[in-house]
């Protein structure tokens, strides 16, 4: 068979000749898998597209990824800089807007490793807090690349608690200024990429403090390093943060303020206004100020957190068939160890994953490109909904992917460990998302919050519940609910209703049982915050729960979409029954509790799933296939699509440094050491 060229890119000669073991995989081919490509691009044509923007990048030298693992740190900054500036060529010898879905798809055929990235979150938080004339004349700007922008929010001392900010904005109505100003060592800017070595400006949250009053965060521009010879602007004090787990292409920077000034136009004022009188006019609500946050979190799902565990799957599967160990049956070769059920258990869940939580995450683009459009025009109804959300999906995927891609590396043994393998950074990258753009517990949290105070208006609003307020993702919580399980036989867990019906059940007895556990913590006495406080493990659990029965919904209805296409239907149910069962079997003890499952209803879907594992083993090739990887995008010596994967392993390791160099320690210590023993035989 064939090699599609458009995924094999590392040039290797071997890539000539596909390994047989992975060859046979795909000679009997269930369904289409170029239709199931186009349906996870939405489109032929947004596959077409990103294929060209892969052949330009995987055909020009300037791109390649080859020796990226033997980089020190400042070498991965560097290449990545080097990457984006001469991709920022061919994009404008090209025609290609600087927000389009090239952008995006060179990311992708790069594994990410092109510099600037803050940059576009910059122009994102202008676009949702700036005005028309802060937007024309900053936009352009940074879409040109005249500045170089970082998105400033962390601190030294505060993160995801944005009330606890401490940077100040001091409004000076005699010189219609801002004074921004970090009091604390804690105040101190930390964490923001593009910060250390490279952004002339940041877009810095700070407290707004105006006609005698705190105002609350917003969000003010600040040049920060001169435009002539790139050094640190009076009053600024900023560099990089030092070594980290991984992102090792990303300057992660500090920045501290000493009474610097910036214009009064310089305070994005979409939504709010310092007139120059120090006058505060408030346009939006206070949680306006929020909407920058909400537009990335919804934007990282799809372009950098789920990648990362598609990745790592496509890697894994891929291994997994090439790897022999041991025997099935005594007279037999040694197995592939994806014929394993051990191995399909490790794996097919966290492909089941990608696959839900990819249209779940479409489903969230969809609803927030609606609500989006009704902020911008000040209709802020569906803002909590929306917030509540991004926040709950944003933790949910980025916890389950951190764990998903780890569990692909460990199921790939010893080579796993070997970064050559590609999946010791994609554990790394993936396991900065459960803390960046809001750390996962309190997002739960967040999104705990919401329910309960929905919950308690529909217990006291009388009408609520047929009013069209009530928001669309809760529901479940007025629809009529199923108190026991109906299922009789392992083959009733296979039906969507019934298994969506209980994940709806669930949730909404967490959700109640939580908030009366609230209530009485109250009334007996405790504060409403401590009452909350000693609730939140059960909160997170809700939020949990309610973000699980989310994404299955979103799965089932995206099998109803396909009626005419069988074929992929099929193959999609199996890892959408597969992804609810797996949560069921893990959250058993939710579902027996209140005697919504038995025991032997337990036993009954644990039967059923894994009776799919060999179903979904037949295709597990192909669906990994789907994700349309190219080799130079996974950058893996396990997971090239020829599937020759120890002599990729061997020749990628004769490159190291430490095999082409000379060995200083011998000399140094190794040599004395031997010689001292010799001397004394």
């Amino acid at each position: 068979m064939a090699t599609p060229v458009h995924r094999v890119s590392l040039g290797d000669t071997w890539s000539r000749k596909v390994n047989p073991d992975i060859e046979s995989e795909r000679d009997k081919r269930s369904f289409n898998v170029e239709r199931l490509t186009n349906i996870l691009d939405r489109g032929a044509e947004n596959t077409a597209l990103r294929r060209t923007v892969e052949s330009i990048i995987q055909n020009d030298p300037e791109f390649s990824l080859k020796d990226l693992y033997f980089m020190s740190q400042n070498e991965r900054y560097e290449s990545a800089i080097r990457k984006k500036v001469y991709f920022l060529r061919i994009a404008q010898r090209r025609g290609w807007s600087s927000t389009g879905p090239e952008v995006k798809y060179a990311s992708r055929a790069l594994a990410g490793d092109m510099g600037l990235g803050l940059h576009s979150v910059f122009l994102n938080a202008l676009n949702s807090l700036g005005s028309e004339e802060q937007i024309a004349k900053w936009g352009t700007l940074g879409q040109r690349f005249q500045i170089i922008a970082t998105y400033a929010q962390t601190e030294l001392g505060h993160g995801t608690y944005l009330r606890g900010l401490e940077t100040e904005a001091t409004y000076d109505a005699a010189t219609q200024e801002f004074v921004m100003h970090s009091p604390t060592l804690t105040a101190t800017k930390w964490w923001p990429g593009d910060l250390g070595r490279t952004a002339t400006h940041a877009l810095v949250l700070a407290q707004l403090f105006c006609s005698g009053a705190w105002q609350g965060m917003h969000a003010f521009i600040v040049p920060i390093r001169s435009l002539q010879d790139h050094n640190p602007l009076p009053g600024i004090t900023l560099g990089d943060i030092g070594p980290k787990m991984g992102l090792e292409h990303l300057d992660n920077g500090f920045l501290q303020l000493d009474h610097v000034r910036i214009p009064r136009e310089n305070m994005l004022s979409r939504f709010a206004e310092v007139l120059p009188d120090g006058t505060y006019i408030k346009l939006g609500t206070a949680q306006s100020n929020y909407l920058s946050m909400v537009v990335v979190r919804v934007g990282l799902l799809l372009d950098e957190i789920l990648p990362l565990l598609q990745r790592a799957c496509v890697i894994a599967t891929r291994y997994s068939v090439i790897r022999r160990q041991s025997r099935l049956q005594p007279s037999e070769p040694e197995a592939k160890i994806l014929d394993y059920q051990t191995q399909q258990h490790k794996i097919f869940p966290q492909l089941a994953m990608a696959y839900a939580f990819h249209f779940q995450a479409i489903s969230l683009v969809e609803f927030f490109q609606h609500a989006y459009s009704a902020i911008l025009d000040s209709n802020f109804s569906l803002l909590p909904e929306l917030h509540a959300l991004s926040a709950g999906m944003k933790a949910m995927i980025a916890e389950c992917c951190t764990q998903g891609t780890e569990l692909c590396r460990r199921a790939c043994g010893g080579h796993g460990f070997s970064k050559l393998s590609g999946l010791p950074s994609l554990v790394t990258k993936v396991t900065a998302s459960c803390t960046y753009e809001g750390e996962n517990t309190v997002l739960y949290l967040q999104t705990a919050r919401f329910l309960m105070n929905t919950y308690l208006r529909i217990q006291t609003t009388p009408g609520f519940t047929s009013q069209k307020s009530l928001p669309q993702s809760v529901g479940y919580l007025t629809a009529p609910a199923l108190a026991r399980c109906p299922a009789q036989k392992a083959a009733d867990f296979l039906c969507p209703k019934l298994y969506t019906a209980a994940w709806a059940h669930m949730a909404a007895r967490l959700i109640k049982d939580s908030v009366h556990h609230l209530q009485t913590l109250t009334q007996s006495g405790l504060s409403e915050n401590e009452a909350w406080n000693r609730t939140t493990v059960q909160f997170v659990q809700t939020a949990k729960a309610h973000c699980y029965y989310t994404i299955v919904k979103s799965f089932t209805q995206v099998l109803e979409t396909l009626e005419n296409e069988p074929a992929i239907q099929q193959v999609l149910k199996r890892l959408c029954d597969l992804f609810a069962l797996h949560g069921i079997l893990t959250n058993a003890g939710d579902f027996l509790h209140d005697g919504f499952l038995s025991g032997a209803q337990t036993d009954m879907a644990r039967t059923a799933y894994l009776d799919l594992l060999p179903l979904i083993r037949k295709d597990a090739i192909l669906l990994t296939d789907a994700f349309d990887f190219t080799d130079q995008a996974l950058n893996s010596a396990l997971g090239c699509y020829d599937g020759n994967v120890y002599e990729r392993l061997f020749e990628w390791a004769q490159r190291s440094p430490t095999n082409t160099q000379g060995n200083p320690a011998y000399e140094k210590y190794l040599r004395p050491l031997l010689q001292s023993w010799r001397a004394k035989l």
